[in-house]
C-alpha cells in the first residue's frame, strides 16, 4: 500500500476532477489521444486539453454533488480509489483522511490568484466534519441545496435514526461498546439535523448565478464551510453584500431587490447590469446661466 504522501496536491486535484467529470480519465488510460496543439493562428480552445469534452460520458454520473460517506453510491473517497485503480496507480489506505484534512486547503490555494479565490469543489459539512457534501460549482443551480437535502442528508438521517432507535431499544442490555456507539450516533444525528435545518433555511432563497463568480455565489453558505480562512472570506463577503457593496451581483438583486432597484434609478451601469435600463432616470441638466454683457467702459 502507498501512503497519503504519495498523492501530491496536483494528483489529488486531478483525481477529484475525474470523479466529478471535469477531467477525462481516457487521456491517462490511453483510450483517447490528446487533441493536437493549435497552430499559431488557430483560435484558442474553449477548454484545456485534459477536460472532458462536452457531451461525453463522465467517469461517474452524479447530480452535481458527491459525499464523504462510506458505502454511499456517490462516495467521493471510493470514486478516487476507483480512478487510481483504472490508471494503475497504488491505492492508499489513507485517502479518506487526506480528503477530509488536506484536499480543500490545497485546492483553495491552487485556485487562488492574487485576491481572487475561486475553488470549484465546495465542502459543506457538519460541525465536526464527520459528514461532508461536496458541491461541484460548475453544476451549481438553485436546486442543488434541495438535492443535498432530499437525496443525501434526509436518507442519511433516516438511516442513523434507525440505528439510534435500535440501540435505544436495547435498554439495559447495551454493552460498553454499544453505549459508546449509542452516544456517538446520537451526536452524529444531532449534527445531521443541524445541517439539514441550515440547508432548509438557505434553499428557498438561494439562487446562484455563475456570472457573480465563486466567492459571491458561495457567500450565503459561509456557515457550512469548516475551513476557517475560507469561511472568514465568505463571511466578510456576505457582510459586504448585506451592506450593499456588491449590488451589481445577481445575488444582491435576489436578496435585496428593493434596495437594488432603487439604486438602479440613479446608477446607469447598475441598471444595465441587472437589465433594468427602464428604471434609470437621466438627471435633469441644469440650465446654463446666461453670461451678462459688459457695460461700456468696463475693463
Amino acid at each position: 500500500m502507498s501512503t497519503a504522501a504519495d498523492l501530491t496536491a496536483d494528483l489529488f486535484d486531478w483525481l477529484v476532477g475525474v470523479a466529478f467529470g471535469r477531467f477525462d480519465i481516457r487521456l491517462a488510460t490511453g483510450e483517447r489521444q490528446p487533441p493536437p496543439e493549435p497552430g499559431p493562428f488557430d483560435p484558442l480552445p474553449a477548454t484545456s486539453p485534459g477536460m472532458l469534452p462536452d457531451g461525453e460520458t463522465p467517469f461517474h454520473a452524479h447530480p452535481g454533488l458527491l459525499v464523504d460517506d462510506p458505502g454511499h453510491p456517490h462516495d467521493l473517497a471510493r470514486l478516487i480509489e476507483e480512478v487510481l485503480t483504472q490508471v494503475d496507480l497504488p491505492v492508499s489506505d489513507d485517502i479518506r483522511r487526506q480528503l477530509q484534512r488536506d484536499f480543500f486547503p490545497q485546492h483553495l490555494q491552487r485556485y487562488s490568484k492574487s485576491r481572487r479565490k475561486a475553488p470549484i469543489y465546495w465542502p459543506l459539512a457538519t460541525t465536526s466534519g464527520s459528514y461532508t457534501l461536496w458541491i461541484y460549482y460548475p453544476s451549481l443551480t438553485s436546486q442543488t441545496l434541495y438535492t443535498a437535502i432530499n437525496d443525501f442528508v434526509e436518507p442519511k438521517l433516516k438511516h442513523v435514526g434507525a440505528d439510534v432507535t435500535a440501540l435505544r431499544n436495547k435498554g439495559s442490555s447495551r454493552t460498553r461498546d454499544d453505549e459508546k456507539q449509542f452516544e456517538a450516533l446520537q451526536t452524529f444525528e444531532l449534527e445531521l439535523i443541524e445541517l439539514r435545518d441550515a440547508l432548509l433555511k438557505l434553499a428557498p432563497t438561494y439562487k446562484p448565478n455563475h456570472d457573480d463568480g465563486v466567492q459571491i455565489s458561495a457567500a450565503p453558505l459561509w456557515p457550512l464551510f469548516r475551513h476557517k480562512p475560507w469561511q472568514k472570506v465568505l463571511k466578510d463577503t456576505w457582510a459586504k453584500l448585506e451592506k450593499g457593496d456588491y449590488d451589481w451581483a445577481h445575488l444582491a438583486m435576489n436578496y435585496w431587490p428593493d434596495r437594488v432597484r432603487e439604486k438602479c434609478k440613479t446608477d446607469k451601469s447598475l441598471a444595465i447590469a441587472h437589465g433594468l435600463d427602464d428604471l434609470y432616470v437621466e438627471p435633469e441638466v441644469a440650465p446654463r446661466k446666461p453670461r451678462g454683457r459688459r457695460k461700456s467702459g468696463e475693463m
